[in-house]
């Protein structure tokens, strides 16, 4: 079960905030038992990207082997 401070990785497009698929965030919010969440997504300089709600079906807990990927970002939500 994902809790608040977990390290999530999004499954979905979300070009409206500037967000692809394979991108980590970290949960500040569990929404009605876990059928959604709160995600924070931060630049490696700790900026903050985007805070969305998502359902639960658009992120996945993080994997014990997997690696981080660096990608420029296009575009920052206002």
């Amino acid at each position: 079960m994902i809790q608040e401070l977990d390290q999530v990785v999004l499954m979905t497009d979300l070009m409206d905030d500037g967000l692809q698929s394979g991108d980590i965030g970290t949960v500040v919010l569990v929404h009605r038992g876990g059928k959604g969440y709160e995600v924070e997504f931060i630049s490696l300089s700790g900026e903050t990207i985007a805070v969305v709600s998502v359902f639960a079906n658009q992120v996945r807990p993080t994997g014990k082997f997997e690696i981080a990927h660096a990608r420029p970002i296009t575009a920052v939500a206002a």
